[in-house]
């Protein structure tokens, strides 16, 4: 099960970084645009949050399947492995896990009330629709709480490259 887990994690990560080459179209295409042709976007603002949350939240679950969070390891080197491994998964079951459900509650919750009331952005002169924005950002929460669940029942992987 860890593995078909990783796998998605794996999947997310490969759209976050599609992503980040959209959201670098977009502002090249607005900054061209704006000071070379004199007429900005009304939409490449949007796009572009949108696209860098997006970023976040497919990354979250692949940085957490490849260890790369950030953390202080100088207490966790002098600590032996098993106890170290112990302690992680109390940490990820009474914090991170309850953290990550609520995250996760609240993001399917909001994608919902948004769709079906047909919420548009407010602050936009160009008001698109928020819930494809929203439904993005709680599928990326729902592989970042699968991926907390995979790291309790498995250590993360190894990524030591030299």
């Amino acid at each position: 099960m860890t593995y078909i887990i990783g796998r998605i994690s794996g999947v997310f990560g490969a759209v976050a970084a599609l992503a980040s080459l959209a959201l670098i179209l977009v502002i090249v295409f607005e900054v061209t645009s704006r000071y070379v042709l004199h007429a900005p976007t009304v939409w490449a603002f949007d796009v572009a949050y949108m696209l860098n949350g997006a970023i976040f939240v497919f990354a979250a679950a692949l940085t957490l399947r490849l260890n790369q969070h950030v953390s202080v390891d100088i207490f966790s080197k002098a600590i032996p492995e098993k106890v170290f491994r112990a302690m992680e998964i109390v940490v990820y079951l009474l914090l991170i896990l309850p953290a990550i459900s609520l995250l996760t509650y609240a993001g399917w919750s909001e994608f919902f009330k948004s769709w079906a009331t047909g919420e548009v952005e407010t602050v936009s002169p160009w008001q698109p629709k928020i819930w494809p924005f929203r439904f993005v950002l709680a599928i990326g929460l729902t592989a970042l709480w699968l991926q907390v669940l995979a790291r309790i029942f498995a250590p993360a992987e190894n990524t030591t490259q030299y």
